[in-house]
């Protein structure tokens, strides 16, 4: 039987053929694929569509990128790439851990697709700005005196990735509903307050709520949770 030359399932495990469209280059698709992927979701995106968009046969496509999974890998690195993070050795780890947070996130909610795809089963993500993205942090984490560098990184990133698919997912509904997130809530807001109206505590959180600006109780949701976390990984660094 013979051995596979690339026993990793990975783009970035194999050579790039020479392109046979010398106007299709796989940059182009993969920045094409990032505006349907963002307009319209993973489920939209297929090879055949790609194509015709590119004006190009699949059969062209296929000679840069072999599968969908790729594709989904190259386009996931190229988004990485977006996301600025603080220098690692700064003399504030908290400060720098909550500026690649906040990072993250923006990044994750100017591409809502990104959050779901990123434990897909059979994507490596061995691209360069991931593992650039990665390096950095454990620079980080490692010069803050973490005893499992690692271990902090996954705790920031699960975090993050969660409250990221979640904000994402709300803020795709609102867009299907062809409102703005204020009117959306507005909307929905009379509703909630009746449904509540038997729970003093909770009916006392809708009434709190209501005519605040979304985007800020966002902002502020997300970074009450982050201050959270650190809090509990301070307490694992050596005293």
């Amino acid at each position: 039987m013979a051995v596979s030359t690339n026993p990793i399932p990975s783009v970035w495990a194999r050579r790039q053929r020479e392109p046979d469209q010398p106007s299709l280059s796989r940059d182009a698709i993969v920045r094409e694929a990032i505006v349907m992927l963002d307009a319209e979701g993973t489920e939209a995106l297929s090879m055949r569509k790609l194509a015709s968009r590119l004006n190009a046969g699949a059969t062209s496509l296929y000679r840069h990128v072999a599968t969908k999974d790729e594709l989904m890998e190259l386009a996931v690195d190229e988004v990485f790439g977006e996301i600025a993070l603080p220098p690692a050795d700064g003399p504030d780890w908290r400060a720098a851990a909550t500026d690649a947070a906040q990072a993250f996130r923006a990044t994750v909610l100017r591409h809502p697709w990104l959050s779901s795809v990123l434990g897909q089963a059979g994507l490596a993500y061995l691209g360069p700005n991931l593992m650039s993205f990665a390096e950095q942090l454990t620079v980080l984490f490692t010069a803050a005196g973490f005893p499992e560098p690692v271990r902090a990184i996954d705790t920031l990133l699960c975090y993050t990735i969660g409250m990221g698919t979640t904000e994402s997912a709300w803020l795709t509904t609102v867009a299907r509903s062809g409102q703005t997130e204020a009117e959306f809530i507005a909307r929905l807001m009379p509703a909630a307050q009746e449904a509540a109206g038997d729970f003093e505590h909770l009916a006392d959180a809708y009434a709190t709520a209501a005519g605040t600006d979304p985007v800020t109780t966002r902002d502020s949701k997300f970074s009450y949770g982050l201050e959270v976390v650190l809090d509990g990984l301070a307490l694992r660094l050596p005293r």
